[in-house]
């Protein structure tokens, strides 16, 4: 004789398929083979304490593998000044060669020196995120602009008795951060205004300090 299945054990049955399929559908990742520049969708919360340049390198592996662009490797734009124990980190020289492409596949930059020019692409509705959406610039609230790199307009570090970099970011309590405005826009229009990546210093280098300038910790990432 056949045995019965029970109503529940034989819907268990029915179910289990798809609840396994639907599992795997929800780990998929999206793929963006060709992203190699973002702008961080959100920050560390700490302020410029961002646990140093790996710290930052991390937040922008870890983006970036969101996106689906996790398997190249990915470099926060951040200069460190000389210390007695280290020499200057320049940022311009973290992140390869380019060219650059942002999430919609737009060139923003073709090579270091172009992305250090007046000739590269980089404006509100280029300097996207890693999910491929605008950072909220000067005409939106809040504003979230401000980006930190620790850099002078050429991409290199400042000299090293100049704290621009919340202590070679390490420290909420310690300095200062130089800032770039990710849409190139400011009250005034000027050259300083209009840099992306050395516009102007932070207040300090607390979270609260960061977002009373007119940010909130916000990285520029490049696939090296």
């Amino acid at each position: 004789m056949y045995k019965m299945m029970d109503v529940s054990t034989l819907a268990l049955a029915m179910l289990l398929p798809l609840s396994v399929s639907g599992t795997a559908q929800a780990q998929q990742v999206p793929q963006a083979p060709n992203l190699s520049f973002f702008v961080t969708s959100n920050s560390l919360g700490k302020g410029g304490d961002l646990g140093g340049l790996a710290g930052a390198d991390a937040h922008c592996q870890q983006l970036a593998a969101t996106a689906g662009a996790g398997s190249k490797t990915w470099h926060a734009y951040l200069s460190t000044a000389e210390t007695p124990t280290a020499k200057a980190i320049n940022a311009r020289e973290r992140i390869g060669n380019g060219p650059w492409q942002n999430a919609k596949g737009e060139v923003i930059a073709q090579n270091v020196d172009d992305l250090h020019s007046n000739n590269n692409k980089l404006t509100m509705d280029t300097a996207l995120t890693e999910r491929g959406t605008k950072v909220s610039g000067v005409g939106y609230t809040p504003v979230w602009h401000d980006v930190l790199t620790g850099s002078q307009s050429d991409g290199r570090a400042f000299p090293g008795n100049m704290n621009l970099t919340c202590n070679n970011w390490t420290s909420s309590e310690f300095g200062k951060a130089e800032l770039g405005h990710s849409d190139r826009r400011g009250l005034a229009d000027n050259e300083f205004a209009r840099s992306w990546n050395s516009t102007h210093q932070s207040r300090g280098c607390s979270q609260a300090d960061l977002i009373a300038t007119g940010g909130y910790g916000l990285l520029y990432c490049f696939a090296q």
